[in-house]
């Protein structure tokens, strides 16, 4: 098992900065990739951005070079860092983790989300 506990959410203006962070813990060592996705109501819950145990990362179109997400294996945690910010961005993001199981199977864990709200 692997709980994942998110924060940094808040109201920013359009231009600014936020910085999400997700803290994991149980059973850490059995995580591959993690990411966070985001998800607006009545909509789909889409990838924001991915990494790698290795550093590799993954952006979707909308956020590329203006997103970072980063991974501080020490302290078991995964950031993203939001630059620029957009009313677009607007949603509640959530960390994912992912552990490798039986036959090919992947299980997923979610945090249970934190609201990011960009006003114009």
């Amino acid at each position: 098992q692997v709980q994942l506990v998110e924060s940094g959410g808040g109201l920013v203006q359009a231009g600014g900065s936020l910085r999400l962070s997700c803290a994991a813990s149980g059973s850490i060592f059995s995580i591959s990739a993690m990411g966070w996705y985001r998800q607006v109501p009545g909509k789909q819950r889409d990838v924001v951005a991915t990494i790698t145990p290795s550093g590799s990362t993954n952006y979707a179109a909308s956020v590329k070079g203006r997103f970072t997400i980063s991974r501080d294996n020490a302290k078991n945690t995964v950031y993203l860092q939001m630059n620029s910010l957009k009313p677009d961005d607007t949603a509640v993001y959530y960390c994912n983790a992912k552990v490798p199981s039986l036959f090919g199977r992947v299980v997923d864990y979610w945090g249970k989300g934190t609201l990011v709200t960009v006003s114009s």
